[in-house]
């Protein structure tokens, strides 16, 4: 499309950026033609609690009522058939690619979550789709980075979710992780509630977190994908039009179809190689102190991991109680 032909700014967002949906409902899919998508254990556990969406909970019950598993076991499988059967319905709508998020109670533990990973993947390519139209979700821990690794290895790409500071962002670049996910919106919180002032455009702070992983990336040619997530309002998706993507709300993505006009491109990839920053060698003890030493992403990371892992919770326990 070219700049010309652009009637309003998701369009013209569109120019420079790959869009995401960032939910779970399929007719939000359809209306603004994204990309890809992503879930994650919220957004799936309030599909299933919207009746348009009881056919696939059931159906992901029903196929596992005459299992040889019991407990724990039943429960993450039709956990896995629940995730992929959302995943394989958003790719019939989606040209591109879904994120779907491991467990996030496995956020510190390696092999548990390349184990369910692949076990996704497998059902996934059961289904008939192939591991390229897949991104594993996995939180930005030095655990979760590591998992990552090990996945590539095995072709499976990953999305490294609740990042919050340079420390992760470089952490997953260097293991060669497929895509990250910069939370803008959850960096605004934690500054408005801990400064008490607001921020707007170019002043937010999770804006400027993602133009500065962004540039960083850009200058020392990382192909790790940065994808720019959890947004709060219209202003912080305007200031991050160009980059590699970004995930949105059905009520965001909204706004931008509503609003007439065209957007600038903020991130340049080729004005990025000109940055005068330096490069930081990562290991796991320069990413426990940086992590560390960064209050706002210590408490976020934390906060996330807690947030998606009560979710999974709720899902488990109407899973259990469906059985």
């Amino acid at each position: 499309m070219s700049t010309q032909t652009a009637t309003n700014q998701l369009e013209s967002l569109k120019q420079y950026t790959k869009v995401v949906a960032d939910t779970g409902d399929f007719e939000s899919m359809k209306e603004y033609q994204p990309q890809d998508a992503t879930t994650n254990p919220t957004l799936i556990y309030t599909a299933v609690e919207m009746p348009e969406y009881a056919a696939i909970f059931d159906k992901a019950i029903a196929d596992n009522k005459g299992s040889s598993l019991t407990g724990d076991a039943l429960s993450r499988q039709v956990m896995i058939d629940l995730l992929v059967a959302f995943g394989s319905e958003i790719l019939k709508i989606v040209p591109g690619r879904v994120s779907t998020e491991v467990d996030a109670r496995l956020s510190f533990d390696v092999d548990g979550s390349v184990a369910l990973a692949k076990d996704i993947i497998n059902l996934y390519e059961k289904n008939g789709i192939s591991r390229e139209r897949i991104l594993i979700k996995l939180a930005t821990t030095w655990e979760g980075i590591k998992a990552a690794e090990i996945l590539k290895k095995d072709g499976i790409n990953c999305n490294m979710t609740l990042l919050f500071s340079m420390a992760q962002a470089i952490g997953a670049a260097e293991v060669g992780a497929q895509l990250i996910s910069p939370f803008v919106g959850r960096i605004l919180d934690w500054y408005k509630a801990s400064t008490g002032k607001d921020y707007v455009g170019a002043e937010d702070p999770g804006v400027q977190s993602v133009q500065q992983i962004y540039t960083y990336y850009k200058k020392f040619g990382y192909t790790t994908e940065v994808m720019g997530a959890s947004f709060r309002n219209t202003g912080e998706i305007i200031e991050l039009a160009g980059c590699d993507l970004l995930t949105i709300s059905p009520k965001l993505l909204g706004e931008l179809a509503a609003t007439e006009g065209t957007l600038d491109k903020k991130l340049d990839a080729e004005a990025s190689k000109e940055a005068d920053i330096e490069k930081i060698s990562m290991d796991e003890n320069t990413f426990r102190w940086m992590l560390n030493e960064d209050q706002m992403a210590t408490e976020k990371l934390s906060d996330g991991i807690r947030r998606f892992g009560a979710d999974i919770v709720k899902l488990e326990k109407k899973i259990v109680e469906a059985l």
